[in-house]
């Protein structure tokens, strides 16, 4: 199979003898930049996910931001500016609409719902949204453009340098809301500006491995290294790497075997988080 047709998401699974051909062409160089940038984002706010227990949001707002990608297709727009922008604001609905645990999950599914129809409806208008719909679904991260790296790594630089700015009163804030409060942090405000950070990634994420697969990029990794370590510094630095390793080897395995770099990539990532697991229950077992 050729390097262009494995570019569009043709796939014959078997062993391409070209592999080396396909994994240095144009085409996977950006799949390879842009997937890192990816898994930097997801690996920086994966942590805050776990510890916060937004696993649903995040899940819901990649559905939430169909929508916005079949919208911007058939408006002729480019489809990640209309899945940022549903996504965001999703977010700034749901961070505005549920500061406690119980609102924010009625709030989410509320506005969950809503997008999902929205998507149908806008798929529904025309037939060529069809591929917009599968690429939104199961990712596309072959066919990522020098653009796209542009809006990643400028999606990347404003997530990475709020989380800095706000990260010990956000770790505060979601290790134990109630007392943050008490001590004058702003948690409301935190919770919104989380979910704006988390719909940013989730963005970045759909754009690579779709919306069907993002949980396994944006919360495994962290899951992962919050098994391993208690430290946030260090779990946030070992769910970046394992993200980081998970797209890296899944474009590689993709290149030699022909196979789509999403399900891979989402492979290689519950592998991490399984072996961890075994480990986990093992070790426990024998202490008991």
């Amino acid at each position: 199979m050729s390097v262009a047709l494995l570019a569009q998401g043709s796939f014959a699974m078997g062993y391409q003898h070209n592999w080396w051909q396909i994994l240095t062409s144009a085409f996977m160089r950006n799949a390879l930049i842009g997937g890192t940038l990816v898994a930097l984002a997801a690996g920086l706010i994966g942590y805050f996910v776990i510890v916060r227990n937004t696993a649903f949001a995040a899940h819901a707002l990649a559905h939430i931001g169909l929508p916005g990608a079949t919208g911007a297709a058939l408006l002729g727009l480019p489809v990640g500016m209309g899945l940022l922008a549903f996504c965001v604001g999703g977010a700034l609905v749901i961070g505005a609409l549920g500061s406690r645990a119980h609102d924010r999950e009625v709030a989410t599914g509320t506005v969950l719902a809503l997008a999902t129809g929205f998507g149908l409806f806008f798929n529904s208008l025309a037939t060529k949204n069809s591929s917009t719909l599968t690429n939104v679904l199961f990712g596309n991260l072959l066919a990522i453009t020098h653009q796209q790296l542009l809006t990643f790594t400028a999606l990347l630089v404003v997530l990475a340098a709020t989380v800095v700015f706000v990260f010990r009163p956000l770790l505060f804030a979601s290790v134990n809301a109630q007392v943050a409060e008490a001590k004058g942090v702003p948690v409301r405000a935190l919770s919104v500006l989380f979910m704006v950070l988390l719909g940013i990634a989730v963005t970045m994420a759909v754009l690579a491995v779709g919306t069907l697969l993002l949980f396994a990029l944006v919360v495994t990794p962290a899951a992962t290294a919050i098994m391993v370590t208690a430290r946030p510094i260090l779990a946030m630095a070992i769910s970046t790497g394992i993200s980081v390793v998970s797209v890296w080897a899944g474009l590689t395995v993709s290149a030699i075997f022909n196979m789509p770099p999403s399900f891979v990539i989402v492979t290689i990532a519950c592998g991490f988080w399984l072996a961890v697991w075994t480990v986990d229950r093992v070790r426990n077992s024998a202490i008991h």
